[in-house]
């Protein structure tokens, strides 16, 4: 499914307890990458897209030990420019994206992003530093990242 950024769609995240602000976050995003890349942002169900869901579970594990309770609702994973990119949406608001460049290692990291009303999740808690930012589409977003080390 394509994300609308003009009228932003709680489809496929109804389950959230904050799908108005999930939702508001997916479209954040969709409008991102077409403003800054011309990329249609896509999502597919998590239960269709496990390979996806693999790869940001294995540099989680392996980079910081980092194991996510949350139900995933969605993934999208695509390429722009040199950069190979994946997200998760879980069913508690948070939203973890992968951003790995393919020629430059110092361009690699995971990014964590937290919907305005959620709490943060326990696997998170103390070990990331939140900051915030304002958005027209998700109110306040919660976001923190880390650089990956190793090679996926």
């Amino acid at each position: 499914m394509i994300v609308d950024f003009e009228n932003v769609s709680v489809a496929g995240l109804e389950s959230s307890p904050v799908a108005g602000a999930l939702a508001g976050l997916r479209a954040n995003e969709a409008r991102y990458f077409m403003n800054k890349y011309k990329h249609e942002f896509t999502v597919a169900a998590a239960s269709e897209s496990q390979d996806t869901l693999d790869y940001v579970n294995r540099i989680l594990k392996e980079e910081r030990d980092i194991e996510l309770a949350a139900k995933p609702l969605e993934t999208s994973r695509f390429q722009v420019e040199d950069i190979r990119i994946a997200y998760v949406f879980y069913e508690n608001g948070l939203v973890v994206n992968v951003m790995y460049a393919i020629g430059d290692p110092k361009k690699r990291a995971v990014g964590f992003k937290l919907s305005d009303g959620m709490e943060v999740p326990k696997e998170l808690e103390g070990k990331f530093k939140f900051a915030r930012q304002k958005s027209k589409l998700a109110g306040t977003i919660r976001g923190s990242f880390f650089v990956i080390k190793g090679e996926y």
